[in-house]
């Protein structure tokens, strides 16, 4: 794979669990905008379907990836999600860094989730005594996080290609596969970001130059928390889902494939150790030969293995 198609394969990932199953430019008619915080400057939104006055719901909460870097709300989450319409589908925001480090992306995911809890019931219909998390790659890792740093704690949550462990070694050493790439200096990595809080980057950004920069040299937790997690171990500990099990932590279903050059399989085999350990109700579901985020399988085994990590979730919800 060549730096271009590298990329491109990135900003794919980024934007969504999937390829969007329907455009922004056709929206479904049930489809509503609401901004929950204004921060740095910046309207942090989220946009909900599937909501009906006449039935109340429960609401499935999906987060975005993109390495925290990259991404937006508007990937829209694909049909396979809610097939039958039985969720309320909420896409959130949070704004993204380096420009905000992940103290403030964590605050942002915290008020997404008590802005649902306070007017989701009254603005969409929602049950929120039921309701459950999903996200891929960096969505998964907040996936994760919310298991503990939301309150209340959703019911279920189901991680695809997510990760626990923020200071693993494959995060603070040079990633093997993306030092094969065309190597991006700092300036330019830091040519594609900038200073200014943003939540929706331009489509012809290129702020995935700095997650391969922060790849290439071992320091995507330094960059997204301004914190060194060589010195400063233990300040990480807060935002790592894997150090952070208890009994009270939900049901949880890890998603991953043996050939994830991104996330290594290894974070979902950590974590699951961390969920068994805690006596957590937990499922790890092994796509063998499987890339990032469900890739290299088809819409059909993407929609089997969903519908069974959701099934898993439903049959332990307290």
């Amino acid at each position: 794979m060549n730096r271009h198609e590298f990329l491109k394969t990135l900003a794919a990932a980024s934007a969504s669990l999937l390829v969007p199953s329907w455009s922004w430019s056709d929206q479904p008619a049930d489809f509503k905008t609401f901004t929950f915080k204004t921060a740095g400057g910046c309207e942090l939104k989220l946009d909900a379907y599937g909501s009906d006055p006449s039935v109340r719901k429960p609401v499935m909460v999906t987060i975005h990836g993109g390495a925290l870097i990259m991404g937006s709300r508007k990937g829209a989450p694909p049909k396979w999600l809610n097939p039958q319409g039985e969720y309320v589908v909420i896409s959130i925001d949070y704004r993204l860094a380096p420009e905000t480090k992940l103290p403030g992306i964590i605050g942002d995911v915290q008020d997404a989730f008590r802005w649902i809890h306070k007017h989701g019931p009254q603005l969409l219909n929602i049950d929120t005594e039921r309701l459950i998390v999903t996200g891929g790659s960096a969505g998964g890792y907040l996936t994760l996080m919310t298991g503990f740093c939301v309150h209340p704690r959703p019911k279920g949550l189901i991680s695809v290609s997510g990760f626990g462990d923020i200071i693993a070694d494959w995060f603070t050493h040079p990633s093997g596969f993306a030092v094969k790439q065309t190597p991006i200096s700092k300036e330019d990595a830091y040519a594609s970001v900038g200073t200014a809080c943003l939540t929706e980057p331009p489509r012809s950004n290129q702020r995935g130059k700095f997650f391969v920069y922060c790849r290439q040299n071992g320091v995507w937790p330094k960059e997204i928390t301004g914190r060194d997690p060589l010195t400063e171990p233990k300040w990480f500990k807060r935002y790592c889902p894997a150090r952070n099990v208890s009994a009270q932590y939900p049901p949880t279903v890890l998603i991953h494939g043996t050939a994830d050059t991104d996330v290594l399989y290894d974070a979902a085999v950590n974590m699951e150790a961390a969920l068994a350990q805690g006596e957590v109700p937990h499922k790890l579901v092994t796509i063998p030969g499987g890339g990032h985020v469900f890739g290299g399988s088809t819409p059909q085994e993407i929609a089997r293995i969903f519908a069974g990590a959701l099934a898993f979730v439903k049959e332990h919800m307290s």
